[in-house]
């Protein structure tokens, strides 16, 4: 089953493909950006790789257009958010989502777990981010708000290890805290929409 992170961004303009292998160069990384599909400042796919030719992501651009595959992504992030939990960060996505401009798909490949190969999917994806804005979502994670900060469960049951979430606050700020996945008071609290209290805040920017 195919693994996807994405970038859901608020503007629909092309970062041009040399504008991606620049940061990589910024951060050392041996990856490898060719496209795919299309050209390097109007592609539609890209491929990351190693510098040794291992595939680590492929990357897709999907413009939200009536008719086109990212509004029928959208479409069904909006469906799918409505049962989730906090509801207060549930319902603040489904009021987020239809403002999303495009999608930036990447596809897991065996490489990403080598040497630098999340550290390039982290690069690529951040570069986009930074460039764009927008949230990310993840397969079998859930999705953040427009700081990172993670904001609703999809987690299987016997998650573990520790988190960077936020949590929406009456007013519409956001209080973002370090969450241990494991512990049940936590993630009773965090279910309810609350900072769960033995659990280290961040403090604001």
């Amino acid at each position: 089953m195919p693994y996807y992170v994405r970038v859901l961004a608020e503007s629909d303009a092309v970062v041009p493909a040399g504008k991606l292998r620049a940061r990589l160069r910024r951060e050392s990384i041996d990856a490898v950006l060719a496209v795919a599909d299309g050209s390097d400042d109007n592609w539609a796919t890209l491929l990351l790789q190693h510098g040794d030719g291992d595939d680590i992501a492929v990357i897709e651009r999907s413009p939200v257009q009536p008719g086109e595959l990212g509004a029928d992504e959208i479409a069904e992030f909006i469906e799918e958010v409505a049962d989730l939990q906090p509801t207060s960060a549930a319902r603040w996505l489904a009021q987020y989502l239809p403002t999303v401009k495009a999608i930036y798909a990447f596809q897991l490949l065996s490489g990403v777990d080598d040497g630098d190969g999340w550290k390039a999917v982290q690069a690529v994806k951040g570069e986009l981010w930074g460039r764009l804005g927008g949230i990310f979502q993840a397969d079998g994670e859930g999705f953040s708000n427009t700081d990172g900060y993670h904001i609703v469960w999809q987690f299987p049951d016997d998650v573990a290890g520790s988190w960077n979430m936020a949590v929406i606050e009456p007013d519409g700020s956001w209080t973002a805290f370090e969450m241990d996945l494991g512990d049940p008071l936590h993630r009773e609290a965090y279910m309810a929409g609350l900072v769960p209290e033995t659990a280290k805040r961040f403090v604001a920017k």
